[in-house]
């Protein structure tokens, strides 16, 4: 998958967009949300971090999501991050990395536009993703049906990533998708290509089992620790070193 990446200026910044998917014509207000709310409903999308919403576009289902900050510094500052270059904040950013992703051809949501809007040495950020359909995250099937999770395809999934220099910034169950058969990883908020190398990618690994460790997935799901993330790092490992 090939796609196309359009910069056009705005009164308060600049965004990007897909052309073949949203047409020649950048439009701002694709990507606020208040546009969209005016527009008709809007829903909560599963994965991804921060004030995320479902909105139908001409490309089709999507989800937006604004860039807001987490932890501590959430509670002086919620979303405005220190001006430091077009190329160089966040929405430019992972839209260019999902772009590579896409290009790539690995299962992660497919950019469709970004934007900043700048106010003297600080700016603001938005970014909108195809979305993808019929899916849960992992949390959510550890919590509804733990007994069905695939974990050699979450394996294979992450290994593919892994293989093409893709670590993921924040690998945990909210961000891995499950449904139809498939896996998909989102929200790379902060995340850059890399060479493959082992000591970042049983990072990456070592992260997700924080997280599932946090949901109690060892005392939840049968088999976990014998079975279960063993089946994941096998097919992890398999798809590293093809």
């Amino acid at each position: 998958m090939e796609l196309k990446a359009q910069v056009t200026a705005t009164p308060d910044g600049a965004m990007v967009h897909d052309p073949t998917r949203l047409g020649p014509v950048a439009d701002p207000a694709w990507l606020d949300d208040a546009h969209w709310r005016a527009a008709g409903s809007v829903s909560t999308p599963p994965g991804g971090r921060g004030a995320a919403l479902r909105v139908w576009t001409p490309a089709g289902a999507a989800v937006l999501r604004h860039f807001r900050r987490g932890g501590l510094v959430a509670r002086i500052n919620r979303d405005r991050y220190l001006w430091q270059g077009a190329s160089a904040t966040r929405p430019f950013q992972e839209f260019a990395l999902l772009q590579a992703i896409a290009d790539a051809g690995l299962p992660a949501p497919v950019p469709l536009a970004a934007r900043y809007r700048r106010a003297g040495l600080w700016y603001r950020g938005d970014l909108l993703t195809q979305a993808i359909e019929g899916v849960r995250t992992l949390a959510q099937c550890l919590a509804e049906t733990p007994s069905v999770v695939d974990w050699a395809l979450i394996g294979r999934t992450i290994g593919r990533f892994h293989a093409r220099g893709f670590p993921h910034p924040d690998l945990n169950a909210h961000n891995v998708l499950l449904g139809d058969g498939a896996c998909h990883l989102v929200d790379f908020d902060r995340g850059a290509a890399a060479v493959p190398a082992a000591e970042w990618q049983q990072a990456n690994l070592a992260r997700l089992r924080r997280s599932l460790d946090k949901l109690h997935a060892p005392a939840r799901v049968p088999g976990f620790v014998s079975a279960c993330w063993p089946a994941l790092c096998a097919a992890h490992a398999a798809e590293v070193v093809t």
